[in-house]
């Protein structure tokens, strides 16, 4: 049971496919890697931004549109027209509003999930991965209207890409290291720490072996001499 204790610590993954599924593992503090977490992140601030996009135009339209075809209708007072009218735009608000929310955040998500599982791939940050991100994504999300949709999906998602890719290499350029250095950095301490403290541990063990196997000859040496 203590072999685990004492065994010499795992450096580093060096493949690709270490550093991918090390990715959506969980450390000893039970914390997700810092991109996972980005990922998640993104996803629910583009869904968020989605749904106001699609969501105010269409309140706004929802609202204009009732009031020009109630003029002719009854209401109790001027306080019943009102909600009425804020109660037809909020629900055109929650219909487009979620059309354009889990497209804008499953694009966003498909996006960084392929941008990051290539950087950390490749060890490397470089605008190719998201350009490759965003024509795979365009690609995925236009694949449903044959060659054409394909080669749209392939240009808009490169377009984007490149642009995205680009802002986000310069934010990390600025903030002093990008997160695949960073990441690296924090498992190369890691490790440095873990080795430090298995060969401290290692040599508490040997001493205490040394003392023991000293006090062990010690009793034989005195029990054959009462002989």
């Amino acid at each position: 049971g203590a072999r685990p204790l004492f065994g010499r610590p795992a450096p580093p993954p060096e493949s690709g496919w270490e550093r991918l599924r090390e990715l959506w593992r969980r450390d000893e503090r039970q914390r997700l890697p810092e991109e996972t977490v980005n990922i998640a992140k993104a996803a629910f601030t583009a869904g968020l931004a989605g749904w106001l996009y699609g969501g105010l135009p269409a309140f706004r339209q929802a609202r204009a549109s009732f009031i020009q075809r109630s003029h002719g209708e009854l209401f109790q007072n001027r306080a019943d027209a009102v909600q009425s009218a804020h109660r037809a735009g909020l629900r055109s608000f929650i219909r487009y509003g979620w059309r354009w929310s889990w497209r804008v955040a499953t694009f966003v998500t498909i996006f960084n999930v392929v941008s990051t599982g290539l950087s950390v791939y490749r060890n490397k940050n470089t605008i190719s991965n998201y350009a490759s991100a965003g024509a795979f994504t365009g690609v995925l999300f236009r694949m449903h209207l044959g060659l054409q949709g394909l080669a749209g999906g392939f240009v808009f998602g490169t377009v984007f890409g490149i642009p995205a890719g680009a802002l986000l290499i310069v934010m990390q350029n600025l903030a002093g290291e990008s997160l695949q250095e960073k990441r690296n950095r924090e498992r190369r301490e890691q490790y440095e720490q873990k080795l430090a403290e298995w060969q401290s541990r290692l040599s508490v063990t040997e001493v205490l072996g040394q003392t023991e196997s000293n006090a062990q000859e010690g009793l034989e040496t005195d029990r054959a001499g009462e002989s």
